[in-house]
């Protein structure tokens, strides 16, 4: 799954098979004294430097020819502090590590993406996010991050140390230094109770304010070709625990939305023809039911079905009419998409360049399936987002460059200067950041 597993004469690859590198050289740091020692080594040496973490970024981010630094050594927690009820891990932690490590010293995140293969670095720095009414990103829940600068030397910053650096390195794009330690607030293990329902699109999107302001945690996932979507609310719950049983969950999450599901977009990519066809199945596969857990058995489900995915923050206020728009340009377009939309949401935050930063906002994403050609339908749907000021997800696929985001984003300046500031010499740079924040 992740992409450890390098491709032949020393090329990276990522997990959507859609970017691959070809580096210079690969460290695996086993100290933050050794990643500043690389980041010397490769300033002597005139070449670039780029952190990898699980490859989950379907834009070239963590793409370099010069120093690949891969931190799977700099992992596991450093502290806990149940005074301040924080928790200080290493950057290259998987997050399915860091919560089942949580869980069982009693502890949880507030909120958390769908997926944990990915580090807690890569994660954050890509503004990775789950849904919530009044919770944010990963990144929202950090109180303070340890990082190498372009000078090899080490940086340390929060609300009160480094504030500016704060601001924007919770959401750093590996633009501003390699983070080597995060620091996150957490809270005692709690339970979480699932309502998974289908419900008609059209009914969604006439609810939709009151479906988000009554639940913590409300998204769905609409089927192109159909008018079905299938809803999930989750809650905090008193309890009892009532996990979904064993063999009904390898049915719905691994039979049926892994396995099946798998077939289904083969047969789709064989023959686009048969997609709305299978889509009618597929929304209707999987009945409604409820499961209470605790956070991470709720929020996360296993991802086997390789995909590509482009994901757009707009205004919340503009996700109807988004929505709208885009069935309606996947219904007269004659594409055939065999994947979901998901639609999530997030409150206004703080970060610099987060794509909730400022402003309350949705979330939509659009998938393809692995080995598909998805630019007309991607290009299709960027086309509305951006009529909504809409701002991607920077780990996911867009065309948007700094002029774009020098719009959408008012403090993007105050990142941009940053860098400048933390590092002149462009050691961070590669192709992706030289396009979303200029030269």
């Amino acid at each position: 799954m992740s992409s450890t597993a390098n491709g032949k004469n020393g090329t990276w690859r990522n997990w959507g098979g859609n970017v691959s590198a070809r580096p210079a050289r690969e460290v695996t740091p086993a100290s933050v004294d050794e990643l500043a020692a690389a980041v010397r080594r490769a300033a002597e040496d005139g070449l670039t430097v780029k952190a990898v973490g699980a490859g989950h970024s379907f834009t070239s981010i963590a793409a370099t020819d010069g120093v690949l630094i891969r931190p799977q050594l700099l992992t596991g927690i450093r502290r806990i502090d149940r005074e301040n009820m924080t928790v200080t891990v290493e950057a290259g932690t998987p997050l399915k590590r860091l919560n089942m490590a949580l869980a069982r010293e009693g502890l949880s995140l507030t909120n958390m993406g769908d997926i944990m293969e990915q580090t807690v670095s890569g994660a954050t720095s890509t503004g990775t996010h789950g849904t919530g009414r009044d919770s944010g990103s990963i990144a929202a829940q950090i109180k303070a991050l340890e990082l190498v600068t372009a000078d090899g030397s080490v940086l340390t910053c929060s609300e009160k140390e480094n504030p500016e650096v704060f601001a924007a390195a919770r959401i750093g794009l590996g633009a501003l230094g390699i983070v080597t330690a995060i620091t996150f607030a957490v809270e005692p293990v709690f339970l979480l109770t699932a309502r998974e329902e289908p419900m008609p699109f059209d009914r969604v999107l006439a609810d939709f304010e009151e479906l988000w302001a009554e639940n913590e945690h409300f998204e769905f996932y609409w089927f192109p070709h159909t008018g079905n979507t299938n809803t999930k609310r989750n809650n905090r719950s008193a309890g009892p625990e009532k996990p979904v049983p064993q063999l009904q969950g390898w049915f719905e999450d691994e039979f049926l939305s892994n396995g099946v599901f798998q077939v289904a977009n083969w047969v789709g990519r064989a023959v686009p023809a048969t997609i709305p066809a299978i889509a009618q199945i597929s929304s209707k596969a999987l009945s409604a039911r409820t499961y209470t857990d605790i956070p991470y058995k709720v929020f996360t489900s296993p991802r086997r079905v390789r995909f590509v995915e482009m994901e757009y923050a707009v205004p919340r206020a503009a996700v109807v009419p988004a929505l709208r728009e885009l069935k309606a340009m996947v219904d007269r377009s004659g594409l055939r998409v065999s994947f979901p939309v998901e639609v999530r949401t997030a409150p206004a935050d703080d970060i610099t360049l987060s794509t909730a930063s400022g402003r309350d906002s949705a979330y939509i994403a659009v998938h393809m399936f692995q080995g598909t050609p998805y630019q007309r339908y991607f290009t299709a749907a960027e086309r509305i987002f951006t009529t909504h000021e809409g701002r991607p997800h920077w780990g996911k696929i867009h065309t948007r460059d700094a002029e774009y985001f020098s719009r959408v984003y008012p403090r993007f300046g105050e990142f941009t200067a940053l860098r400048d500031r933390l590092d002149p010499d462009r050691r961070f740079q590669n192709d992706y950041l030289r396009r979303v924040l200029g030269a």
